[in-house]
């Protein structure tokens, strides 16, 4: 039989597909969902930056007197795996963590009786070395954005006033220069600026917080309030500061716009909290609270919900740092 060429090819008969059953699709369907999209979604979920801050390579440094003396102690910022950095038999407190975390600058009167200077160690508490010398007393250090350098209080003069000096020692020069005491200063995240408290115009020897550039000019006052503002506390981003005040009656954990405005409780409880700290995200805030007759480390939101302890310990916790 010969084709005509003109002629479309006869078509081949379907075949018919085997129909699937509803029931498998459904176990594809649940397998689909378990396998793949629960664990993307919990990925997503644990690395977000709220529980990022709450656990895994942060760290919060604090002062504890659980084994008698106030040291340096380290925990994870869940409040687990907790280890004593400094045990010493003197006094260390108030730590500060360096900008790239390897190191933390503390005061410690180890050297001297009763005279408090800032020593630097590496965060696993090994090196301990004292960075100032002299008669007077330094107090609460903080780093600059760069790492490079380190400002204080100190009333090596007389007063307490506000300081900075080089990491390897050199370079000291004085920033503030009245009679009033200044101390407590904390470093803009762009190094620009310094907020710090003083004693400034006050009748009483009550701080108010301000703020100057950080060669020591420009200084500006940021709240003026009856009450005592202190410990001042930049954000990451260099918007707010935190800071504790007892002008409701106890002291409570506010924050401000970098400019001293929109003042906002964030506590507001019938205990004492004070020294604020900002997470390194800037999701939350970690503070020490007169809790149940005893002083320990707290954290909650930046709204303030969330509050909750890290530290439940007999001995005193207080003045906490989060690392970078």
């Amino acid at each position: 039989m010969v084709t005509n060429p003109n002629m479309s090819p006869t078509p081949k008969p379907a075949t018919a597909k085997p129909r699937v059953p509803r029931w498998v699709w459904a176990i594809v369907g649940l397998a689909v969902f378990f396998c793949v999209i629960v664990p993307v979604g919990l990925v997503g979920v644990f690395a977000s930056p709220f529980l990022m801050s709450r656990g895994g390579a942060s760290k919060i440094a604090f002062v504890s007197k659980r084994d008698g003396n106030p040291d340096i102690y380290v925990m994870n910022a869940n409040g687990g795996d907790l280890a004593n950095l400094t045990n010493n038999p003197a006094n260390d407190i108030g730590p500060t963590w360096s900008p790239d975390g390897k190191r933390i600058a503390f005061q410690s009167i180890r050297d001297e009786c009763c005279t408090f200077k800032i020593y630097i160690m590496n965060s696993d508490g090994s090196d301990q070395k004292p960075l100032t010398k002299t008669t007077g007393s330094e107090y609460s250090p903080a780093w600059s954005p760069d790492g490079t350098k380190i400002v204080f209080g100190s009333d090596r003069d007389g007063n307490k006033e506000i300081y900075v000096i080089n990491i390897d020692g050199s370079g000291l020069t004085r920033l503030t220069n009245t009679p009033a005491d200044e101390t407590n200063p904390d470093w803009s995240p762009d190094g620009k600026h310094i907020a710090f408290m003083s004693t400034k115009g006050d009748c009483c020897n009550r701080n108010e917080i301000y703020v100057m550039n950080a060669d020591g000019s420009g200084v500006a006052r940021l709240t003026n309030n009856p009450a005592d503002d202190a410990e001042p506390a930049w954000s990451p981003d260099g918007k707010r500061i935190a800071f504790d005040s007892d002008r409701v009656g106890n002291y409570d954990i506010f924050v401000m716009n970098a400019d001293g405005s929109s003042v906002t409780n964030l506590t507001n409880t019938a205990i004492s909290e004070a020294y604020p700290i900002w997470s390194p995200d800037g999701l939350r805030i970690v503070y020490e609270a007169y809790n149940a007759g005893n002083w320990d480390i707290f954290v909650m939101n930046v709204d303030g919900s969330g509050q909750s302890p890290l530290t439940d310990n007999t001995a005193e916790d207080s003045i906490p740092a989060w690392s970078p």
